[in-house]
C-alpha cells in the first residue's frame, strides 16, 4: 500500500454502481463525493430525505455530470430496509460497491421498530439485513466489494450475548462498542463464507480513526475534544474508499488510519481487537442475526 493513499489513486469507476449508507453527512458524504468524482453511479442511502437531497445537490454542484440518486433508507426499521432494496432493484441490476457506513453513537436508550436496542439494531442488524437482501446482486457483479465501517470503540468490549438487547443494563458507550464489534465479526464471517462459496466478492472492515462528525452529538466529551484531536471527514473516509476501490485491498482485512494510535492519517492495513477474531462468536452472531432479521444468506 502506498504510504499516502488518497482519492487521487482511485481509478475511473464508470459503469460501477455504489451504495453508501448515511451519505448525507460526515464521512459518508465524503465517500459519495469521491465515488461520484470517479464517475461511479452513486446511490445515497439516507434516513433523512431533506438532508439527503441537500447532499445530492452539493455533489451535483461540484460534479454536474455525476450519476447520483437518493434512495431513502432507515436501518432502524427492517421493513424500510426491504423497501429500499425493492426500489434499488427497480433501477439497478448490479452492485459493485456497498459501503455500510450509517450508524448512531451512544444515544439515550431506545429501540428499533422491531424492538432491538437501537445501536445494535441499527448499526449491525440493519446492515446485516441490507447486505443479505442485496447479496445476489453483489455475487453476480464481478469483484464486488462490501465495506463495513466499524470503530476503535470495538477494542474495549467483547460480545455479551446475554445483554445485546440491553435487557439487563444499558450503557450507551458499551452498547456502541458491541455494535461496532458486531460489524467486524460479521465482516470476517462474511468473507469466510464468500471464500467457501468460491465467489470473488470480498468483504472488508474499516475504521475512520478520530474523525469529527455529527455522529458524536450524544457524546459531549468526544464532541468537545473534536476541536483538538479530530481529523476532517475527508481523511476519515479514506480507509473505506481504499477498501472499496483499491486493487490491493483484500477481503477479510481491517483498514484504518496509519498515524499515532490510528487516530489520524492515511489508510493502512491494521489489526482489529482480539475479540473480533473469535470465530465461535462470529458464527453465533451470524445465526442470531439471521433469526432476528428473518434474512438467510444464500451464496449459490
Amino acid at each position: 500500500m502506498k504510504t499516502k493513499w488518497t482519492i487521487e489513486n482511485i481509478d475511473d469507476l464508470t459503469g460501477k454502481a455504489a451504495v453508501v449508507t448515511g451519505a448525507n453527512s460526515g464521512i459518508g458524504y465524503e465517500m459519495a463525493l469521491a465515488l461520484a468524482s470517479k464517475k461511479a453511479k452513486v446511490i445515497l442511502a439516507c434516513r433523512n430525505r431533506e438532508k439527503g437531497e441537500g447532499a445530492l445537490e452539493q455533489i451535483k454542484q461540484k460534479y454536474p455530470d455525476a450519476e447520483i440518486r437518493l434512495l431513502p433508507l432507515d436501518l432502524s426499521d427492517l421493513s424500510l430496509v426491504r423497501g429500499f432494496v425493492k426500489e434499488f432493484r427497480q433501477h439497478y441490476d448490479r452492485l459493485d460497491i456497498l459501503i455500510n457506513n450509517a450508524g448512531i453513537m451512544a444515544p439515550p436508550y431506545g429501540k428499533t421498530a422491531e424492538g432491538f436496542e437501537s445501536q445494535f439494531g441499527t448499526n449491525h442488524l440493519g446492515h446485516f439485513t441490507l447486505t443479505g437482501l442485496l447479496l445476489d446482486l453483489l455475487i453476480k457483479t464481478p469483484r464486488a466489494r462490501v465495506v463495513t465501517v466499524s470503530s476503535l470503540a470495538h477494542l474495549f468490549v467483547k460480545m455479551d450475548f446475554d445483554n445485546l438487547n440491553a435487557e439487563k443494563k444499558y450503557d450507551p458507550q458499551v452498547a456502541y462498542g458491541y455494535s461496532k464489534l458486531a460489524n467486524i465479526l460479521f465482516t470476517y464471517e462474511l468473507q469466510r463464507r464468500f471464500k467457501k462459496a468460491g465467489v470473488d466478492t470480498i468483504a472488508s472492515a474499516v475504521h475512520p480513526g478520530w474523525t469529527a462528525t455529527n455522529l458524536q452529538d450524544h457524546w459531549p466529551v468526544v464532541r468537545f475534544l473534536n476541536k483538538f484531536l479530530a481529523q476532517k471527514p475527508a481523511m476519515g473516509a479514506l480507509p473505506a474508499l481504499y477498501a472499496a476501490t483499491s486493487p490491493e485491498a483484500e477481503g477479510g482485512n481491517y483498514y484504518g488510519p496509519g498515524g499515532w494510535l490510528e487516530l489520524h492519517g492515511y489508510p493502512v492495513k491494521s489489526t482489529s481487537g482480539k475479540a473480533s477474531y473469535n470465530t465461535g462468536d462470529a458464527e453465533r452472531l451470524w445465526e442470531l442475526s439471521e433469526e432476528l432479521t428473518g434474512v438467510t444468506y444464500t451464496f449459490s
